[in-house]
Order: C-alpha cells, then structure tokens, then sequence
C-alpha cells in the first residue's frame, strides 16, 4: 500500500494553489491538500496538520518562506519542504539548501513535475532507511534520516561551490548518483550498465536522459568559469577551462571526496 501523503501549498498567487490542488487531488496516494497564502498562516496550519510536505514559495506576506522553514524546524516538525519560487539567484537556491530543504525549483513548474519531486521524496526515504530494531527504532532511524540530509547537504554545497544550479534536471540525477557512488563505489564501473538505468528508473524517464542532463550540468558549472572554486574543492587534480571531467570521473571525484570526509 502506497504511503498516504498529506500536502499544504503556500504562494500568494492564487491561480498557483487553484492548480496544483486540481492536480494533486486526482491521485490516490494523495490524502489531503491544503494551502495558505501567508507566512503566518503557513507557520500554523504546520503545526496544526503537521503535512507530510510543504510546498511553499519564497516570497510570502509576514514571514517570508525562509522564516516559515526555520520555525517548523526549530519546532522539530517533520515536513518535508519544496521551495518553489521565481528566485532564481545561487544565494537563494543556497540558504533554502542550508536550511535542509529537499528541492528547490524554479517557476514555472508543471504540477507533473512537482508530484514526481514529491514522490522522489518518500521512495528515496523508504529505500533508504533500513528496518529499525524493535527497541530503540526511532532513535536509530533519526540518526540514519541525519546522516543522510548530512550528505545531501554536502553534496549541495559542493554543487553551488562549482555552479551547478539547481534547477535543472541534471542537478537531482547527480546528487543521485553521488549518493549511489557513496554506498557502492563499483557502480561508477558500471555507470551505463546499472548506475543510469537505476536513476532514470527512480525518476521515471531514460537512461539516455540522465546520461545527457549530467553531462549538461557538469557543462554549465565550467561554462561558468568557476574553476578556482572547482580545483579548490577537489585539491588534488587541476582543471582547466578547456578540460572537464567525464561524468563518470565528475561522480567518483565527489564520491571520493565525502568518502574521504567521513
């Protein structure tokens, strides 16, 4: 049986709610939909609800959307949040990150896209959050849900560091593919044979796809010029403007890395 989510929309534009409630309430797995439309109201319909995810926009009366996320953690509520935002600026992209939120996209954004994200959300937790033993379990899957947000945080800033931005696909194919790297350093042997296919099954679309959004984000961090910030992360294997890694190296040099790291 599919987890039964429960999701409260918080933007200012009205149409915007109107739409991804209509959408959102086609499906199943779907429980309940609420919204609001200020910073306020969002804080308390958190704490009264407690939604398994926020999906809320940076820009709201009161409270801004960075205000709202600090007072539900502060607060130890356990939504999960998806910043969706026309905000497009890496400083932006990077405090929403900090603050542990599981995606940040860009409007325009298709409700499609959005319930995928969603979806990413609960089976990447649930693959990933090994049974807990009879006593003590929630302890030990609050130290495992840590470690992996640890992560997950690490590899965001390593990707803003070397201006990978985050709202292009490739983005979440990477991190995957990090994290996929991390557990199991043989897969970047296989990366078309298992590690592709693996990640285009999670998302929904093809191996081909993956292939070609990784390879796009790893373009668009030395487009941009930054490789001071890209060698100084990586330390031992200097970078030129002219020579990028392939996808394969790019994913086993950050693995490598967080590995390193501990």
């Amino acid at each position: 049986m599919k987890k039964q989510i429960s999701i409260l929309i918080a933007d200012e534009n009205k149409d915007q709610i109107s739409k991804l409630k209509k959408y959102f309430e086609n499906f199943e797995d779907i429980k309940s939909v609420e919204s609001s439309s200020s910073g306020e109201e969002t804080l308390k319909k958190i704490e009264s609800l407690q939604p398994d995810v926020v999906i809320l926009d940076v820009i709201l009366s009161g409270l801004d959307g960075y205000a709202v996320i600090e007072e539900a953690k502060k607060k130890l509520i356990g939504s999960r949040f998806i910043v969706v935002s026309s905000l497009s600026s890496e400083t932006f992209v990077q405090k929403a990150m900090n603050q542990g939120v599981d995606y940040y996209m860009v409007k325009p954004v298709s409700p499609e896209l959005i319930l995928k994200r969603i979806h990413d959300i609960f089976s990447i937790s649930s693959s990933e959050v090994a049974p807990a033993p009879a006593l003590g379990s929630g302890t030990f899957e609050s130290k495992k849900n840590g470690n992996i947000k640890l992560l997950e945080e690490k590899i965001t800033n390593i990707f803003i560091t070397v201006g990978i931005p985050a709202h292009i696909k490739g983005y979440y194919f990477l991190r995957e593919a990090i994290k996929m790297a991390i557990d199991n350093p043989e897969v970047v042997n296989s990366i078309t044979k298992k590690l592709y296919p693996s990640i285009a099954e999670r998302f929904s679309t093809s191996a081909s796809k993956v292939e070609r959004a990784i390879r796009h984000a790893i373009e668009v961090a030395w487009n941009r010029g930054k490789i001071e910030n890209i060698n100084a992360v990586f330390g031992v294997k200097v970078y030129s403007n002219n020579e990028k890694p392939t996808n394969g190296e790019f994913i086993a040099l950050v693995a490598d890395k967080m590995l390193l790291e501990g």
